[in-house]
């Protein structure tokens, strides 16, 4: 016991010494960004690809990103939506934009808005939720430009019965690198 003596006294001033000692100053966490936004952030811009093969567009950030082989390729912000942007469309004229799982099943290059790409809603499940209501899920739910009477420029704010809405360059680039049959998940 008298050998440990000599060890055990500073290692008992060093214990009580780091317990009293003020902490380490740590670096401060950078704020957490929400999901798709942390997929945004790792697109590469040189990367190359002539079309995606998934689509998340995520509602509350007014985001969309392109995926081509599992990587993030390509996103669009400041998304038009809905006049009702908040919830899940039920029935024809509520106004929002579905959420869900779909497909881009068509396009159409005479569309009223520039150029259009059409999503799958109302899937099964749409149509049984509104059925069980005596009411119509509504449809004809596009990705498409401006309204060909415009001008120029972005109508403002949300505008649409349920679409989402782009430029019509940015509708222009989707024309060409979205096929049919891409997933699109529109998140709330």
């Amino acid at each position: 016991m008298k050998r440990l003596a000599p060890l055990v006294c500073p290692l008992i001033c060093l214990v009580v010494a780091a317990c009293t000692a003020p902490p380490a100053k740590q670096a401060e966490a950078p704020p957490a960004q929400p999901p798709l936004a942390r997929e945004a952030a790792r697109i590469v811009p040189q990367q190359r690809f002539t079309s995606v093969d998934y689509l998340i567009v995520d509602k509350s950030e007014r985001l969309m990103v392109a995926y081509a082989g599992g990587q993030p390729v390509k996103a669009w912000r400041g998304l038009q939506l809905g006049d009702a942007p908040e919830g899940h469309k039920q029935f024809e004229g509520d106004e929002r934009t579905p959420e869900g799982r779909y497909v881009i099943e068509g396009r159409n290059p005479g569309s009223a808005y520039h150029l259009s790409l059409k999503i799958s809603y109302p899937n099964a499940d749409d149509r049984a939720f509104a059925a069980q209501y005596g009411r119509s899920p509504g449809g004809q739910i596009f990705l498409h430009g401006q309204p060909n009477s415009l001008p120029f420029g972005r109508v403002p704010g949300d505008w649409t019965d349920g679409c989402i809405a782009f430029s019509n360059a940015e509708i222009e680039e989707l024309w060409r690198i979205v096929p049919d049959g891409t997933v699109i998940e529109i998140r709330p």
